[in-house]
């Protein structure tokens, strides 16, 4: 089973707008995909309620009586958001659930900072430093061509980290989220400089584990 994880402890940097789209993508290519929440304002639960049963299909948890929540059996592919503030033991418990994990981050201080003590706990967990999980960064609100971009790579330098996408600040995004629907949802002359900055990461998670 493919599985990602959307984390970072700053809120506001765009997880479930990553998640969601993330699994958009996911269910348009025919994929078996769920769209797991583990924050407590189930954000991706409260958008999937918005989406039609005429769209690719995503799934949520099966959840039981006396039961942990768990992907439906058939699922092939799973995504994870979390909420702000995930670390400790919940961090650790959730990597050992994940094979890969996109760190959405925007290129300010505020962000850069608590990004920073995130990434250094994070390769602190023995399941990154066995190359279990690889990890990625997406710039999320952003143009390439900016400096604020320059000063996000020159953050990201010494990490090693790829920054394999840059997604734009577009009310494509919040106009998309309101209907349950991702970019992938809506017709390609709209979305077309969307859909472009997308390719990289979904180049990214198309490759083996």
């Amino acid at each position: 089973m493919e599985s990602f994880l959307i984390a970072n402890p700053k809120g506001g940097v765009g997880k479930s707008t990553l998640a969601t789209n993330l699994a958009g993508w996911m269910a348009r290519e025919g994929k078996r995909v769920m769209l797991g929440d583990i924050d407590r304002q189930q954000s991706a639960r409260e958008w999937l309620k918005l989406r039609s049963p005429a769209l690719p299909h995503i799934a949520s948890w099966d959840i039981e009586p006396d039961k942990p929540a768990r992907p439906p059996k058939d699922t092939t592919h799973v995504v994870l958001d979390t909420p702000a503030g995930l670390h400790g033991k919940k961090l650790v418990n959730v990597l050992k659930l994940v094979r890969r994990v996109i760190v959405p981050l925007q290129p300010s201080i505020f962000d850069i900072l608590a990004t920073r003590q995130f990434l250094d706990q994070l390769f602190e967990e023995k399941e990154i430093r066995k190359h279990e999980a690889f990890v990625a960064i997406v710039a999320m609100r952003v143009d390439a061509r900016t400096r604020a971009a320059g000063e996000l790579e020159r953050f990201l330098a010494d990490t090693g980290l790829p920054v394999v996408a840059h997604l734009r600040d577009t009310q494509n995004y919040v106009q998309a989220a309101a209907h349950g629907l991702s970019i992938f949802d809506l017709p390609a002359s709209r979305v077309e400089k969307d859909l472009e900055q997308w390719q990289p990461l979904l180049d990214w998670a198309r490759r083996p584990v």
